[in-house]
């Protein structure tokens, strides 16, 4: 079940990365003025992600009914079919819609992470939590390394078309490959008041309560850096081939996301999660700087790459305490939202490079620098607060 799923988020969040690398680059070829698109980029990121959140808190419930293969399942159809639209999509209304699409698959994760935590030995769960949720930062690096050189030479449609492509035979995997033991209960409470009921346990416990703002807060930085570095990179490097050098200066971040998801995993395995994380977010959030001050492609590409692969383990770490921070009867509905904080970074986060970015592109460092560091206090604060 692991690999299984290790697969199918590597397969899907490669064409999330490639959407974040190339969509400025495309742009222009779908209507948008050039002087425009970093005021197109934050929006476009920001509204598909809050089209998705109107129906996070209704997977949980469906799966509860239905069992959590086909909403797994669903999940990667939506996704997609999203990437299928984007691809023939004449200008940036149609391609914003299509975008909203594939933000319909919010919640899988949660529900893979549940299965998870039900079957992996205790000891190891760090580890196995590290590698899955390895899986997606590295996709979302290493899908723009190998799509960089295909963007230069074809365009970016038909690598979103080969992306949709991939997603079909990842729902034919899951589709044979997960055994799915599920058992309806002879409850069947209401849909719309079962589907807040996690909301509802999040704010009863006074931890979780504080616990999803801090991790807003910490993943609000790295998605600001992540959605903008396409910007970054057109500003520094000179020359043809620049989806290339955008491949590659993500695609950097992913060899280290490669190492350092699973290691610091494994770290916190015999540190401790939450020591490992306030390690990690004050480390981190210092690291931000150093992409800011460096204006040479190469060396700017290695900072980068250094402080995305601090921000991977962070990620991973994240889902470690949310299941620690949550009872065991609980545990199932709040984990249903594990995205959550993430899944609003990516709003809040690109929302504040939309009016940054555009007089310095470099400034999204700063501002992911304060933002991690705020997290931090605010993390420290959460871990102090009773469980329920």
């Amino acid at each position: 079940m692991l690999w299984l799923f290790t697969l199918a988020t590597f397969v899907e969040v490669i064409a999330y990365g490639q959407l974040a690398a190339f969509t400025p680059l495309h742009l222009p070829r779908i209507g948008v003025a050039p002087g425009d698109v970093v005021r197109w980029v934050g929006p476009i990121n920001s509204a598909a992600n809050a089209f998705g959140l109107l129906f996070l808190p209704f997977w949980g419930v469906l799966a509860d009914r239905f069992g959590r293969k086909p909403l797994i399942i669903r999940s990667f159809v939506a996704t997609g079919s999203g990437l299928a639209l984007a691809s023939v999509a004449p200008n940036v209304w149609l391609f914003a819609f299509a975008r909203g699409l594939t933000a319909l698959n919010l919640g899988n994760s949660g529900l893979m992470m549940t299965t998870l935590h039900e079957s992996a030995p205790a000891a190891r769960l760090g580890f196995a939590f590290g590698v899955v949720n390895g899986a997606g930062p590295l996709g979302a690096t290493l899908g723009p390394l190998l799509g960089g050189p295909l963007v230069d030479r074809f365009g970016f449609a038909p690598v979103l078309a080969l992306d949709a492509a991939l997603l079909v035979a990842v729902v034919l995997l899951l589709t044979l490959g997960y055994r799915d033991a599920f058992v309806p209960s002879p409850q069947q409470p209401a849909v719309w008041s079962s589907a807040f009921e996690g909301l509802r346990l999040i704010w009863r416990s006074p931890r979780l309560r504080t616990l999803f703002p801090a991790l807003l807060l910490v993943f609000s930085g790295w998605m600001l850096t992540f959605i903008y570095l396409p910007i970054v990179v057109a500003s520094i490097h000179g020359g043809a081939d620049l989806a290339t050098a955008v491949g590659i200066a993500l695609g950097a971040s992913g060899l280290v996301t490669l190492i350092a998801s699973p290691s610091i995993g494994a770290l916190a395995d015999r540190l401790g999660h939450w020591r490992t994380l306030f390690v990690s977010a004050a480390f981190g959030g210092v690291l931000w700087l150093l992409p800011w001050a460096i204006r040479d492609y190469g060396p700017f590409v290695a900072a980068n790459a250094i402080a995305s692969g601090i921000g991977s383990g962070m990620f991973s770490l994240s889902f470690n305490v949310l299941a620690a921070s949550a009872t065991d009867t609980a545990r199932a509905r709040v984990m249903t939202f594990a995205y959550l904080p993430l899944n609003l970074g990516f709003i809040v986060g690109p929302g504040i490079g939309a009016l940054i970015a555009a007089g310095d592109p470099f400034s999204i460092f700063p501002a992911a620098c304060g933002l991690q560091l705020a997290g931090l206090a605010a993390l420290a604060y959460a871990s102090r607060r009773p469980q329920a």
